[in-house]
């Protein structure tokens, strides 16, 4: 089974992400080979953003335990849709865990069930683990010297994340969905703009829950 298109970029999107990630690394003074380090043993892109600054500064390892675990608080909703069952193997099932990030959620979770295959689950996570690693070495090796200057380089992850979105959205256009999550992000920002992303998913996962009860309450009683 080849890997389809929509697949083959986004491994090319998070390639290009992990050189930014690489430059951030450099640009913050921290020696290049510790850039494709922490993308293979952390492999989460967005707090590997901030841990880049963060290490950069001596943070106290408490304050980068917290944080982590904030940002990173949303993959405890993803496990709830997520076909960890389609895996074959213990292995296997905790390699899937490890390496489940947003876009292969987006990319696995938006697939025809009848395409997902333990095979195809991994091939997926693996050739997204791969290519920000990859990338995160070209960033730090050689990308510091060129691509430093360039603006909006730390950008790229919120752009990928965006695509990924309407993707998802044009795959299946749930406007109350949308609206719903629209709805919990401003209740977040305005509530608590410094843990908006954790708050958002706990109002989200609420909404959603009690969406999910109105629609049973609803439905006609069977004899």
């Amino acid at each position: 089974m080849g890997v389809p298109s929509k697949t083959a970029v986004v491994w090319l999107g998070l390639f290009v992400l992990g050189i930014g990630f690489g430059v951030v690394v450099t640009s913050h003074g921290l020696p290049w080979w510790l850039a494709p380090i922490i993308s293979g043993v952390v492999f989460a892109g967005s707090v590997e953003f901030l841990l880049a600054g963060m290490l950069a500064t001596a943070t106290p390892l408490a304050a980068i335990a917290v944080t982590t675990f904030l940002v990173n608080a949303r993959h405890l909703f993803y496990g709830l849709t997520f076909p960890l069952h389609l895996v074959h193997g213990r292995a296997a099932k905790a390699y899937s865990v490890y390496a489940l990030c947003d876009e292969a959620f987006a990319l696995i979770t938006t697939a025809p069930a009848e395409t997902l295959t333990s095979r195809r689950i991994l091939l997926t996570q693996a050739g997204l683990h791969s290519s920000w690693v990859a990338g995160s070495l070209l960033g730090g090796v050689a990308g510091g010297a060129f691509l430093r200057d360039v603006p909006g380089i730390d950008f790229v992850l919120t752009a990928l994340f965006t695509v990924l979105a309407i993707d998802a959205f044009r795959e299946d256009p749930d406007r109350t969905t949308m609206a719903l999550a629209l709805a919990a992000a401003g209740i977040a920002l305005i509530l608590a703009p410094g843990a908006m992303l954790l708050i958002a998913m706990c109002a989200f996962a609420g909404m959603l829950v009690a969406r999910h009860l109105v629609a049973r309450r609803a439905e006609p009683v069977r004899a």
